[in-house]
């Protein structure tokens, strides 16, 4: 009985995540208004199969865009001690980021159309972004005048950052990524020096993004 009910939960785990990956394909090509059939077609799952998970198409937009936003903040947290420096944490973050819209395209196109979701979701970037703001706030690093207009500056240089990397691929993404998260740092009010300190420091080798 109990692996009956085993089996039946992973083939549930496995249609829920079906659809899921469907559906970032579609929003990674911008068609947020793709029909419900379309969406299990490509999942390759039953009409009926899509309303044991969702109601709607736009609740499993939402799943999809969390999905995402978690996957990369959690790949981020993975790279950055517990105990680090806020202000190098938030810098390091922010020119890993960058750098993965060249290295994980699909992805990047989820995340550049979720657009304002990047400031208002309870997942992925925005929530760690605000933390490590705040916590070089209180280290003396960081003077913004409104956090939450400093994180909208942020998330707006970040999907603007990835648009042109995804639109120039001639573009030098190491260097447009730094110098973007340059301007970012003086931004938030850290010294010329500090910022260029930060933004030149070596990153940690690439880990392997998980399967999303």
């Amino acid at each position: 009985m109990v692996e009956t009910q085993n089996r039946l939960e992973r083939r549930k785990a496995r249609t829920r995540g079906a659809l899921i990956a469907a559906a970032q394909g579609f929003i990674a090509r911008g068609e947020l208004n793709a029909p419900i059939a379309e969406i299990t077609q490509a999942a390759d799952v039953g009409m009926g199969s899509f309303y044991n998970h969702f109601t709607s198409r736009e609740q499993l937009f939402q799943s999809a865009v969390d999905g995402a936003l978690e996957l990369l903040g959690s790949y981020l947290d993975s790279l950055t001690d517990t105990d680090a420096d806020p202000a190098e944490a938030f810098a390091r973050s922010f020119r890993i980021a960058g750098r993965l819209f060249r290295q994980q395209p699909e992805l990047s196109r989820v995340l550049i159309h979720s657009g304002p979701e990047l400031i208002t979701s309870q997942h992925g970037l925005g929530p760690r972004a605000l933390r490590d703001i705040h916590a070089g706030i209180e280290a003396g690093y960081f003077r913004p005048q409104d956090i939450q207009l400093s994180l909208a500056m942020v998330a707006g240089a970040l999907l603007g950052l990835g648009q042109l990397l995804l639109e120039q691929p001639d573009r030098d993404d190491v260097e447009a990524v730094d110098q973007m998260a340059h301007g970012v740092l003086l931004a938030l009010g850290m010294p010329e020096s500090d910022a260029q300190d930060l933004c030149t420091r070596p990153l940690p080798p690439n880990s392997q993004l998980p399967t999303w």
